[in-house]
């Protein structure tokens, strides 16, 4: 009698081909040459995270990173970190770079640390390093070249003191306007900088985020290459197709079982977000503070118009970041409105205080809002603006003024705004109302800017002093 050998089902393998895969056009890419150090390490790559290096890391005829913006969205436990150890370590090893990695917690950051550590200290590599950091929080790999990776969490404090060629941003998800603004002024003089975002879809209460962002404008911009694991809907959830669609390490480093018992567990909607990569729509019931059709009407191109001219000032409720917008509104026409600056305050606001007094003898007046700063500047600037109402600390009630004015002045379009001011676009387009002793002001993630240039605006229309009008002689 012939025996049988009874059929298993085969085994179910997770996809190298991604769902979504945007990268620029380049001369050549340094990628096989990552993987070739992650080789060398005794670190195994797969495909699909070959490609993702090959696309991170093209070049342009004149040696500049094709994509000097990088995103990676896939499901967690699929291999991010080995691609990241392989773009830090070509980059310290290839050109002497210096990396920045920052995370949302401390405890990811030093996970990543210890990929990296390891990499280094296998016997291949361990002849370039020169010194490994191990303190908590400061951790460092230097290598004799020069080129070294440090190891962050973001703080309240951001970027201080940093400076780099790479910047990785983990668990983008969670990376807020404010924390990117902290962040980026550290590769700026870089002569050939790249940007890092990694991280899931982030839930249907983050519509502000900046993950989101670089994923929507991955297609729009030359300049960035984007990769992701995702469906387009929650679907069905149990249906195993869709787990290896959406899972390149399953029947690799993540188990069948695994994903199973997590599909028991979560509500549909967190399943597909977590496990099968899908971007929650944004929450538009919203209670948003601006419509962003109005707020886009007004846009404009034209040059900033001659006028009275006023400045306002907001620091973000915890002090680490201050908004400088400004007003122009002339005798007939329309009002303007504009970002002038939005920086960190961790090294010191002389420089607001400096640029504010270099304009007294111009400008209307200066509404300064904030919980923290706020009287230190006062302080900084009293003896140049010494005339009576040139500084003002609005109260509650003029704090909604000010708000409930902007709103109206856009819904009538009696104000615009420089069309190329992506921050103050944000800033506008995303802010909630929040609710102030009776009325309400703008509130939400990054609510700062345009906060900034309504109090602008409402010092602009009501403050009696105008510098720029002509003195009536007889």
């Amino acid at each position: 009698m012939k025996l049988q050998k009874s059929s298993q089902p085969a085994k179910l393998m997770g996809s190298q081909t991604p769902s979504v895969r945007i990268a620029p056009e380049s001369e050549y890419s340094d990628g096989t040459d990552a993987v070739k150090i992650l080789s060398v390490g005794r670190l195994n790559v797969d495909p699909w995270q070959c490609n993702v290096l090959e696309d991170w890391m093209g070049r342009t005829v004149s040696d500049q990173w094709a994509a000097s913006t990088c995103g990676l969205s896939v499901p967690r436990q699929n291999g991010k970190t080995a691609i990241t150890a392989g773009r830090i370590a070509a980059g310290m090893v290839m050109y002497s770079e210096w990396v920045i990695y920052t995370a949302h917690l401390q405890k990811t950051a030093t996970e990543t640390f210890m990929e990296l550590k390891g990499l280094f200290e296998n016997r291949n590599l361990q002849k370039y390093v020169k010194e490994i950091r191990s303190a908590l929080g400061r951790e460092q790999i230097i290598l004799k070249s020069g080129g070294r990776v440090m190891f962050v969490a973001r703080t309240r404090n951001g970027g201080r003191g940093l400076h780099g060629d790479c910047l990785v941003f983990d668990e983008a998800q969670e990376l807020t306007n404010e924390q990117q603004a902290s962040f980026l002024p550290a590769i700026s003089a870089s002569r050939n900088p790249q940007t890092i975002y990694l991280g899931t879809p982030p839930d249907e209460n983050c519509t502000g985020t900046v993950f989101r962002k670089i994923r929507e404008r991955a297609g729009e911009n030359s300049a960035t290459a984007w990769t992701e694991y995702s469906v387009e809907e929650i679907g069905d959830v149990a249906n195993r197709t869709r787990w290896a669609a959406c899972n390149p390490a399953l029947g690799l480093r993540i188990q069948e079982s695994t994903i199973a018992a997590e599909c028991e567990q979560m509500d549909p909607d967190t399943f597909a977000r977590e496990r099968l990569g899908w971007w929650t729509p944004i929450n538009h019931d919203q209670d948003y503070a601006i419509n962003k059709v109005k707020w886009e009407a007004c846009a404009s191109e034209q040059e900033k118009p001659e006028g009275k001219t006023a400045y306002g000032i907001k620091f973000t409720p915890d002090g680490s970041m201050v908004a400088l917008a400004g007003a122009v509104c002339p005798a007939d026409g329309t009002a303007r409105i504009s970002l002038i600056e939005f920086r960190p305050t961790d090294r010191g606001i002389q420089w607001l205080a400096d640029w504010l007094n270099q304009r007294y003898d111009k400008a209307a007046c200066v509404v300064i809002d904030g919980r923290n700063g706020v009287e230190y500047l006062i302080e900084k600037i009293t003896d140049t603006w010494k005339y009576k109402g040139s500084v003002i600390k609005p109260s509650s009630k003029d704090m909604i003024a000010a708000v409930s004015q902007l709103i109206q002045e856009i819904n009538e379009q009696s104000v615009n705004w420089y069309k190329y001011q992506e921050i103050l676009e944000e800033s506008a387009t995303t802010s909630v109302k929040r609710p102030i002793s009776g009325g309400w002001g703008f509130g939400g993630e990054n609510s700062s800017p345009i906060e900034a240039a309504a109090l602008a605006l409402w010092g602009c229309r009501h403050a009696k002093r105008d510098p720029t009008r002509k003195m009536r002689i007889g």
